[in-house]
């Protein structure tokens, strides 16, 4: 049997050849600390600052604002922690309801220890109405951090115009953009972000690397206390083959941007197309519109994901649904967009890449429709 056909890139994405290549140097001859004085140590800063140049240039941002992290997890951290503690008289947060874990649970800890936190919901469309999330601005409101495209079903969030009201207000504002770095055009300024995050491994660079902007003169303290690395922001010695994997992944993105994102949507377009043709009744999660380019969230009708993926092994996609006490979940992301629980539970997530080819996605819409309708005969 053929490896399965990988439909899983929001998850994760395969190293890119060229970042890979980068890389090994580092892991080879060039070992010195970018803290040190000599030679080996200013080879590798030399390397970091290149890198952080390259990250800088995905989204329009100085290399003086780019701050390394282990990834978007503590990049959110850092942004959200690191302000409510740089800002200790201003007490509200301003958020969505369909945020990734590594928003939402730190907003929820926070919350814990006093500070206030509006939840914004969506829509049918899984978008945030930008009038909602600008009333609930006061005067304590510290910041907004809503994600510039949810990673379940890739929809964009209006980041740019509720940050455009934030800022005339003096609130800050975030945003997570693991899911869409790399996948659309992100212009820092044009957002109207102070903080934004990004994970290498979401756009081909290595895991275990991400970055936090911090626009010049924002304040953020620390969580992790020790040595000056990263602006004093993130002690430790940074890992310099990682950073340069990531460097070199941001300027691919940037520079494959145009043919990548009209060829990601023209594959998830076939691939909405196939699946519809081929199983009735079949809906879209989502703005079938307003999303990033690579990711299709459809319900299969009269079954539920994690059982039609058990039963298409040679396709390697994931459920908008978590496994508690073995009993099956529906999403709290589309349970939020107002889908009724049985229908949410046969959610899927299909996400595409770089590598994906046109008979990839005949194949996968063939294996899927062809379990559902296996599924769907052995229930009646």
């Amino acid at each position: 049997m053929p490896e399965p056909i990988y439909l899983d890139h929001n998850a994760t994405t395969p190293l890119l050849p060229e970042a890979l290549d980068a890389m090994l140097p580092y892991l080879r001859g060039r070992y010195g600390n970018p803290s040190s004085q000599h030679v080996y140590g200013q080879i590798a800063r030399k390397a970091v600052e290149h890198a952080r140049a390259q990250v800088a240039g995905l989204i329009g941002a100085t290399a003086e604002e780019i701050v390394f992290t282990s990834g978007g997890t503590e990049a959110n951290n850092l942004a959200i922690r690191g302000a409510v503690e740089a800002h200790p008289s201003r007490r509200h947060l301003v958020t969505c309801n369909v945020e990734h874990s590594a928003t939402g649970v730190v907003c929820t800890w926070l919350e814990g220890r006093g500070v206030r936190v509006t939840r914004v919901p969506v829509e049918a469309s899984g978008r945030v109405r930008a009038a909602d999330a600008i009333a609930a601005l006061g005067d304590d409101t510290l910041l907004v951090t809503i994600m510039h495209a949810n990673n379940e079903t890739g929809v964009l969030q209006p980041v740019a115009e509720v940050g455009r009201a934030a800022r005339e207000k003096g609130v800050l504002v975030h945003t997570d953009a693991a899911q869409s770095a790399g996948k659309v055009p992100i212009q820092v300024d044009e957002l109207s972000v102070d903080l934004l995050s990004i994970a290498a491994h979401k756009l081909y660079g290595p895991k275990g690397v991400g970055a936090l902007y911090i626009r010049k003169g924002t304040r953020v303290a620390p969580f992790s206390l020790g040595g000056t690395h990263e602006h004093g922001l993130r002690p430790g010695t940074e890992n310099v083959a990682a950073i340069v994997g990531f460097g070199v992944a941001c300027a691919a993105a940037v520079r494959d941007a145009e043919w990548l994102e009209e060829l990601l949507a023209m594959m998830r377009t076939r691939l909405w197309e196939r699946l519809r043709a081929l199983v009735p009744g079949i809906a879209m999660n989502g703005d079938p519109e307003g999303r990033v380019p690579n990711t299709l969230n459809v319900r299969f009708p009269g079954v539920t994901g994690p059982a039609l993926l058990h039963e298409t092994p040679e396709v390697a996609a994931t459920t908008s649904a978590a496994c508690r006490d073995g009993a099956d979940v529906a999403s709290a992301v589309i349970l939020a967009m107002g889908v009724p629980h049985a229908e949410a539970m046969g959610s899927v997530r299909l996400s595409l890449g770089r590598s994906t080819t046109d008979a990839e996605v005949d194949r996968a819409a063939e294996a899927l429709a062809a379990a559902w309708k296996k599924l769907r005969a052995g229930a009646t």
